[in-house]
């Protein structure tokens, strides 16, 4: 007999699909309502995809997910149901069976491995709580705008991913003298031969680090079906591009990975800043890598009407792994500034919640929220453009009315 759980990775998206859906095929979603992001062409429908509870979607095909802003303010972890979405290519698998499933590990090592899903858990396993974020969240905010999805901030989610460490299984293996690059590859592909399968890579030292982890558990349950099942890469402290899904393969490589995700897409301006003057391309590129640090009001939204007094404020913040070390607030567009209450440290790359209660008179408030990591590094005032939409971490300001 199959317990529930083993039944819904036999049966697999499309099954999902017609069993909550009427028959439903396995890119259709509930129709919902229609959401407006702050932000021109902003309008998006709600919709229910199985598995998930309704997140505003981008794109159908692929499907590209965003949570509503909404949810971070239950918590500092993500909900399952509430995880964003984002695909790169469109022929998603709809069928895994876990008992036939293997990951395999080839290239410069001296034993290649074959493992199955079951092996993987009988190994020595960790856990880690860290944030995954899309490289391209917020990007309908830049100005002037960007070619790319429009997505507001839900592009992001924090959540207690269970594993096993990469370094374990590249261990078992034997990585042998002279690897520089570890490559990664999953089940999803493209729906025609033109279009780069989707590939990415770490250097060996990155990979070896011990965070790196073959994720198989997200919050104490197998992962969702749309985020990544049976296995997936979290590289914590890294743009969920690296978090490659339904991982299947890993390559141990003597040179640099020369795939296209890697050398021509989700790079950024090699400079300090990693931005340009609006509309200037930069003149030299690295590939994007570690979050910069971010905050945000999570309680109350723009336009929001209070009642004078003692205000009560909420949000969370989160960096590339140094973790938090303050939050400052400001209630008057960012002249004076108060220091917030740090909630519960989760870990270095977790969302930190903060508190702060504040008087606030009658009339119109400017609140910003500002965070500092440990390493010193602190959000600008303004967010800085690239062309790619990338990395934006600029003091976020939401205005509210008191009465």
């Amino acid at each position: 007999m199959l317990d529930r759980r083993s039944l819904i990775g036999r049966i697999g998206l499309g099954g999902l699909a017609s069993l909550g859906g009427a028959g439903l095929g396995p890119w259709r979603a509930m129709a919902g309502e229609m959401v407006t992001l702050p932000f021109g062409n902003g309008e998006r429908p709600l919709v229910a995809y199985p598995g998930k509870r309704p997140l505003l979607q981008t794109t159908a095909r692929p499907p590209q997910l965003e949570t509503p802003f909404r949810v971070f303010d239950e918590g500092p972890i993500t909900p399952n149901d509430a995880f964003f979405v984002r695909y790169h290519l469109a022929d998603i698998p709809t069928t895994i069976d876990p008992d036939t499933f293997r990951l395999t590990l080839t290239g410069h090592v001296a034993t290649p491995l074959s493992l199955s899903l079951a092996a993987l858990k009988a190994m020595p396993t960790t856990e880690i709580v860290a944030v995954n974020q899309c490289s391209g969240n917020s990007r309908g905010f830049f100005v002037p705008r960007v070619a790319g999805g429009q997505l507001a901030n839900g592009a992001m989610g924090c959540a207690r991913w269970t594993g096993v460490p990469l370094k374990a299984v590249l261990d078992r293996a034997g990585v042998k003298a002279g690897a520089v690059e570890v490559a990664f590859s999953g089940l999803d592909g493209p729906v025609i031969p033109e279009t780069p399968d989707f590939a990415k890579s770490l250097p060996l030292e990155h990979a070896r680090d011990g965070t790196v982890m073959l994720a198989f558990a997200m919050n104490g349950e197998d992962l969702p079906w749309l985020n990544g099942y049976p296995l997936r890469l979290v590289v914590p402290g890294r743009y969920g591009t690296y978090w490659v899904k339904h991982l299947d393969s890993i390559t141990v490589l003597d040179k640099p990975f020369d795939g296209f995700w890697m050398t021509s897409a989700y790079r950024i301006p090699d400079n300090d800043c990693a931005c340009t003057e609006p509309g200037k391309a930069p003149d030299k590129t690295v590939p994007i890598n570690r979050f910069t640090i971010r905050s945000f009001l999570t309680n109350l939204t723009d336009g929001a009407r209070v009642t004078a007094g003692r205000t009560e404020l909420r949000g969370i913040a989160f960096d590339g792994g140094s973790g938090i070390r303050s939050v400052a607030v400001s209630a008057d567009d960012g002249r004076s500034w108060t220091e917030a209450r740090l909630g519960e440290d989760l870990g270095r790359f977790a969302f930190r919640p903060w508190t702060l209660s504040l008087d606030l008179a009658p009339g119109a408030h400017a609140i910003r929220v500002r965070a500092t990591g440990h390493d010193g590094a602190t959000q600008p005032m303004e967010s800085r453009w690239n062309p790619a939409g990338y990395l934006r971490n600029g003091v976020e300001t939401t205005r509210i009315q008191a009465a």
